[in-house]
């Protein structure tokens, strides 16, 4: 049952973290579907967006290459700030975001990021001009980010919503989004393995090979996940999303 349980998290982290849908609402879920005993769920849910994050570098190399070639340059600052407000929102609700992987905002969480694609929808369909990246716009992201660390609301989702919103076009919200999940990924794992040590707690005691699985799976259908991505931003179809988490949200209430 536990490996079933591993292959089912690899390939729907793998499948969500780009999809505009919350991987870690869907993991919760699955959680609670399944009632395994994974040891730290935490930290199972951060080694597989490491292996998510992989798949971010190996289609965005060039671009990621560029930015530790020149770091000094203006798209690393934006970054920097982005990933300083998620910090700042992160730690001042702290508490209630840990909790909240209990899975009791599920429904809520997964509507909020159905009708924030469904105005980035409007948006999209609407938008005429575009405005390029300021500091302001990267404080406003790295904000919706930060909110995104509840289960059920997207990161992807709700920092393309932020872009958009803010005047970018879709093809480069979508592209600021997927590479600002780099450094937050980071993060999320220095802090993970601080609270351990901090808390002298067990970091995972769950199947090591069945670990190894699911990070596999998750890169594979992460790539898979981004090309997919990567043409809905050009379609800007983000409707379809909205349904399927509205009907998410509604299942969910139930489990």
């Amino acid at each position: 049952m536990e490996l079933v349980y591993f292959i089912f998290l690899g390939i729907v982290q793998g499948l969500t973290e780009f999809l505009p849908v919350s991987s870690s609402g869907h993991l919760v879920l699955l959680d609670k579907i399944f009632g395994v005993e994974t040891g730290n769920f935490i930290f199972v849910s951060i080694m597989l967006h490491i292996a998510t994050l992989f798949s971010v570098v190996i289609l965005y190399r060039k671009e990621i290459f560029d930015l530790i070639r020149h770091p000094l340059q203006k798209k690393v600052r934006f970054l920097v700030v982005s990933t300083f407000f998620t910090g700042i929102v992160f730690l001042a609700f702290k508490s209630f975001f840990l909790n909240a992987f209990g899975g009791g905002l599920l429904p809520v969480c997964f509507m909020v990021t159905a009708i924030l694609l469904m105005l980035t929808y409007f948006k999209t369909q609407n938008q005429k001009m575009y405005c390029g990246m300021t500091y302001l716009k990267a404080t406003g992201i790295g904000l919706m980010q930060g909110v995104a660390v509840l289960p059920g609301i997207s990161r992807s989702g709700s920092t393309i919503f932020a872009g958009t919103m803010l005047g970018l076009g879709s093809d480069e919200a979508t592209s600021y989004s997927f590479i600002l999940s780099i450094p937050i990924i980071l993060l999320s794992l220095v802090y993970e393995v601080y609270d351990c040590v901090k808390n002298s707690s067990v970091i995972f005691t769950g199947s090591v090979p069945s670990l190894i699985i699911s990070i596999v799976l998750a890169f594979l259908c992460g790539i898979f996940a981004i090309k997919i991505m990567k043409r809905f931003a050009k379609t800007k179809k983000y409707y379809i999303f909205s349904i399927y988490l509205a009907i998410i949200a509604i299942v969910s209430c139930f489990i």
